[in-house]
């Protein structure tokens, strides 16, 4: 074991090589280059880590604050038509917390001044609660004039395109028609703003309207059916098991789908594309461990005469490998500490940091309708952090080996000879 600890010879050494005034400037510069590229190198990697699984958290955190996390269609794409029957079978699945009907419809929202394609979401007031996200961000009195029958839940983005406040009136058009004395006409209905939602998915906050169960039914031109049947579990690790219960005791005419298999080539995509970072931000340490291996090698160069002298006084060529590996070594394990702590301070800052850059510059970084979430969210993983330091402090002791190694092979006459 004590062939692996460093003695205090050889660090006093090598922090002396690391302070010294005497060596060339080129050296010095090099060094500090390769220590602030590692510092930015671990840092960014962490950062872009951290972003990266806070991205997947809340994206998740989100889908699941307003969908369920198994959702029950007929095969054929048609209407559910015994949707009671089937939500009170459910229901008596263990772990399922609630079970939700919905219908749903595209349609057109018109204005004064604005028309614009969105998603209704026809929902009865007693399933509200089920979807979370969206319940905590309505108010009492959208609750309670949800709950009433009277206005609809319109998404705040969708409100600010279409110019619309709580109590104003929009026309939602139907691809529904109906017979009239003078033709086919498609469907049309007012209804009044009753609150605004805002669960921070662009996809939502942009596109989706609420209406109660029975408005729904007569707009979209639907009785006593449901387009599908949400089903939220108490414990989302078991989503598999009820899954597999569901599967075997529900009709063949009907499908399960999960939440994962809903939206399995995003979440795959995140994968890749947090992978494929990794992979190009660890480059950046990279480059700089080669740094650290020029600087060395220079360094080994500049101290010919040194390595002669305690050669000559009976330092062997292990303790003088040791020497010039604890030299580049202490580069990258100070690099690579700062860069850990400046990586966490800018993760656990990021959405602070996000605002003060798009008010500096009056432009919107990671705009919502590429990113989906309104917010820059981070989620430090610090087994993540440890392998990511583990990794620069191993490529910087890689990077050592051979300057140290070439600085072992000098032989002491040949270094003074023109001493």
């Amino acid at each position: 074991m004590s062939n692996f600890i460093f003695s205090e010879t050889e660090k006093t050494i090598a922090i002396r090589y690391i302070k010294s005034r005497r060596v060339e400037g080129f050296i010095s510069v090099s060094a500090w280059f390769s220590l602030v590229g590692i510092i930015l190198g671990v840092a960014t990697l962490i950062v872009v880590m951290s972003v990266m699984n806070g991205f997947r958290t809340e994206l998740v955190d989100r889908i699941l604050g307003i969908n369920g996390h198994l959702i029950v269609y007929k095969k054929n794409g048609l209407s559910i038509e015994n949707y009671h029957e089937i939500v009170n079978q459910i229901s008596d699945t263990q772990n399922v917390v609630a079970v939700t009907p919905y219908l749903e419809g595209q349609a057109l929202a018109k204005t004064k001044n604005s028309v614009s394609g969105i998603i209704i979401r026809g929902t009865k007031w007693s399933d509200l609660p089920a979807k979370k996200l969206l319940w905590k961000s309505l108010d009492e009195t959208t609750i309670q004039n949800f709950k009433l029958k009277k206005n609809i839940i319109i998404g705040y983005r969708l409100a600010q395109r279409l110019n619309l406040s709580v109590g104003d009136y929009v026309s939602l058009i139907s691809p529904n028609v109906m017979e009239t004395a003078i033709g086919v006409l498609p469907i049309k209905q007012n209804f009044m703003i009753g609150g605004f939602f805002n669960i921070g998915m662009y996809e939502y906050d942009n596109n989706f309207i609420f209406i109660p169960w029975e408005k729904a039914e007569s707009f979209l031109s639907t009785k006593q059916i449901a387009h599908g049947i949400e089903i939220f579990l108490q414990n989302p690790k078991k989503t598999e098991s009820v899954y597999n219960e569901l599967i075997s005791k529900l009709d063949d005419n009907l499908t399960v789908i999960d939440w994962k298999k809903r939206n399995s080539s995003f979440m795959n995509a995140l994968d890749v594309e947090k992978n494929v970072m990794f992979i190009i931000l660890t480059l950046i340490i990279l480059v700089a461990t080669f740094n650290i291996i020029s600087s060395m090698i220079m360094l080994v160069q500049t101290k010919k005469s040194d390595i002669a002298l305690m050669r000559t006084i009976g330092a062997s060529k292990h303790l003088i490998l040791r020497i010039f590996m604890l030299t580049g070594s202490i580069i990258g394990i100070i690099g690579t500490i700062i860069g850990a702590f400046l990586g966490i301070i800018v993760s656990i800052n990021i959405e602070t940091i996000r605002n003060f850059i798009s008010t500096l510059f009056g432009q919107e970084l990671f705009s919502p309708q590429i990113y989906f979430l309104s917010t820059l969210p981070s989620n430090i993983n610090f087994k993540e952090v440890f392998i990511v330091m583990c990794l620069s402090i191993s490529l910087t002791l890689i990077a050592s080996i051979f300057p140290a190694w070439k600085a072992s092979k000098i032989s002491p006459a040949e270094a003074l000879r023109y001493e």
